[in-house]
């Protein structure tokens, strides 16, 4: 198929390529580089199906105009997104920009041209979960940061194209994702920064108690459920989550990673108020429809990570 992934460029947005790309499709890239990097698609420069990187913002109208007029697009992967939640609250602007309107802006030319989208949400626009059987698809929403609040508002426009024009649409939901070519710096994740610092001998800092829990995605299975939500004509209309399946305490998850306790450090939280107590994935709705389901364990995840930080020296 003929393939446009915005957002290209980032962490997930890579290993979405390389899955299009060793699934046998043709794939363009749209990414303004604000968050990713082209050093990451490096290794598919000579591959025969990656197309074209374009560089170039999802709120260029005339350029998604002729991007799409041009090579008629089978599916959209939209993942280009301002993601950091600290950012948003700070320039909630740039981020109801990038991520409410610019999803409307790729939204439109789907439209025209009839082409499927597939929409990266997030599991942030999330209230805290309540007992052990984990967040399915129907657990309220609370958009406590503008980041949850744009990405809940572009999940509806993202819905009401499939239900006024028969558009085929899926939002996906995947929790936090962690791996390769994750940033390692402060826009990184938590399990990217904490084995930077492990490595480093510095402090590993928490913000707040440490008691609050994320369900920890290895991002080749991320990547694996993405590709998978575009295949599908099962999830069409659907809101899907994607994750392990077990939370870890952001304190557990410390002394996973650097096994001295005198490394840990708590310090006082930037944004309390945007923090989620407890994240913990039901993906059953996942497993039912796309037969998905997380293939690599947290620990062999971590191992993992650290061993490409080590390999790219990235301290």
């Amino acid at each position: 198929m003929k393939v446009l992934l915005t957002g290209g460029a980032g962490f997930i947005g890579r290993w979405v390529a390389k899955r299009l790309l060793d699934d046998g499709h043709q794939i363009w890239i749209l990414d303004d580089l604000s968050n990713g990097s082209e050093t990451n698609l490096e290794e598919f420069r000579g591959h025969l199906g990656f197309m074209q990187f374009i560089k170039g913002t999802i709120l260029d109208e005339a350029l998604l105009s002729d991007i799409f007029t041009q090579h008629r697009f089978d599916i959209c992967y939209h993942l280009g997104a301002s993601i950091n939640v600290q950012d948003s609250i700070d320039d909630p602007r740039t981020t109801f920009n990038n991520d409410t309107i610019g999803t409307f802006y790729i939204l439109e030319q789907c439209r025209k041209h009839r082409t499927k989208m597939v929409f990266m949400s997030t599991c942030m626009v999330y209230d805290r979960c309540s007992d052990e059987k984990g967040i399915t698809e129907e657990h309220p929403t609370k958009p406590a940061s503008p980041y949850a609040g744009a990405k809940i508002a572009a999940e509806n426009m993202v819905m009401s194209y499939y239900h006024a024009y028969g558009l085929p649409t899926v939002v996906i939901r995947p929790f936090n994702t962690y791996g390769p070519f994750q940033k390692t710096g402060g826009e990184g994740g938590v399990v990217a920064i904490f084995i930077k610092n492990k490595i480093s001998g510095k402090k590993l800092h928490i913000y707040g108690d440490g008691t609050q829990t994320r369900d920890l995605l290895y991002v080749e299975d991320c990547a694996r459920f993405v590709v998978e939500s575009g295949y599908s004509d099962q999830v069409n209309g659907q809101i899907v989550n994607a994750g392990l399946g077990r939370d870890i305490s952001i304190n557990e998850l410390a002394k996973l990673i650097v096994e001295d306790v005198s490394r840990i450090q708590h310090v006082t939280h930037i944004h309390p108020q945007s923090e989620i107590q407890k994240l913990l994935c039901n993906y059953k709705k996942a497993q039912k429809l796309l037969g998905w389901k997380p293939e690599v364990t947290l620990e062999e995840g971590i191992h993992r990570t650290e061993s490409w930080i080590r390999e790219s020296n990235l301290l």
